[in-house]
């Protein structure tokens, strides 16, 4: 049995970042299927209150943010590595670019069409999410204008798949590509024929698309959130990495809370396990899973004391 656990649901764009991180990898993981909202009473307990999605898991270490979850894919795994000799940084980079302004253009268009469809509990989840209202005339009204949002930043993606390489950066696929993969699926998965008509004239970026894709999401297996809450309950969280020096001068022992700097702003808090310049780890005792430890990355998310 692989010890990647991974806690998602199909049509989570996040999501399929990492499934296409795992599929680069070529490894083994286990599936486990979360709803698309709230409540998640077999998830909560190992994340403390987090509320997006996917949440990774490796016995009783919780990974939560895509960010925090392919940095610890790439340290386990390094083989291939999601950044090639000469592309560090670079990905890290486009993959805030692709998972914000790129990204929210998809949200926009999506739900500006289809809003009035969307049920009921599903608004409310997101609202609570967001913590503004979903406003679905306004995102209507602003959908033919992210469109051209939405194909402007694509364009980009069309010149550079035009340079004759096979990915974006080079001959080798990496965390780039994955990322800016994932607003080409989100928008087809939601409204193909608006990907369609948005893409027609991007041949090159179209079959980088389907190269990226190909790469596949290695070989899942199905498990139950049960099955995986009882692996946490089980283990013993891996010793902890090395700490760097902090600008606000945290330190393992420390009480604190962090929360995520957009949206899902629950704050979780715990003692620090690890601290350093991209992630941060906090030990916490739950009485449904015992002790474990949850992982967050630096870049996109507020800690503070208490």
């Amino acid at each position: 049995m692989s010890d990647i656990i991974l806690h998602h649901y199909p049509t989570s764009p996040y999501g399929e970042m990492v499934r296409m991180a795992l599929g680069l990898k070529g490894l083994a993981w286990n599936s486990v299927i979360q709803s698309n909202m709230m409540p998640r009473p077999h998830l909560t307990p190992l994340t403390g209150g987090y509320r997006r999605i996917p949440v990774m898991q490796i016995g009783a270490d919780v990974y939560c943010d895509t960010q925090i979850i392919l940095r610890e894919i790439d340290r386990r795994f390094p083989d291939p590595p999601l950044e090639p000799a000469g592309q560090e940084g670079l990905g890290w980079a486009l993959r805030h670019w692709a998972g914000t302004t790129f990204f929210q253009a998809c949200v926009g268009i999506i739900f500006g069409t289809i809003g009035e469809h969307v049920p009921k509990a599903f608004i409310e989840d997101r609202e609570k999410l967001s913590g503004r209202p979903f406003d679905v005339a306004a995102m209507k009204a602003a959908a033919p204008m992210l469109m051209d949002q939405w194909r402007a930043q694509a364009a980009w993606i069309e010149a550079r798949a035009a340079g004759g390489s096979a990915f974006l950066l080079g001959d080798r696929p990496g965390l780039a590509d994955l990322a800016c993969a994932m607003p080409f699926w989100f928008l087809r998965s939601g409204l193909a024929p608006v990907f369609e008509q948005l893409t027609a004239a991007m041949p090159h970026a179209r079959a980088w698309f389907a190269r990226v894709e190909a790469l596949g999401h290695g070989a899942p297996q199905e498990m139950t959130p049960e099955a995986a809450l009882e692996i946490a309950r089980a283990a013993t969280p891996a010793p902890a990495l090395p700490s760097d020096p902090e600008p606000q001068g945290f330190a393992p022992g420390d009480r604190v809370t962090v929360m995520a700097d957009d949206y899902g702003r629950d704050p979780i808090a715990g003692v620090v396990q690890h601290c350093s310049a991209n992630r941060i780890a906090l030990a916490r005792d739950t009485a449904e899973a015992g002790a474990v430890v949850t992982h967050f990355p630096r870049a996109g998310f507020f800690v503070a004391r208490g």
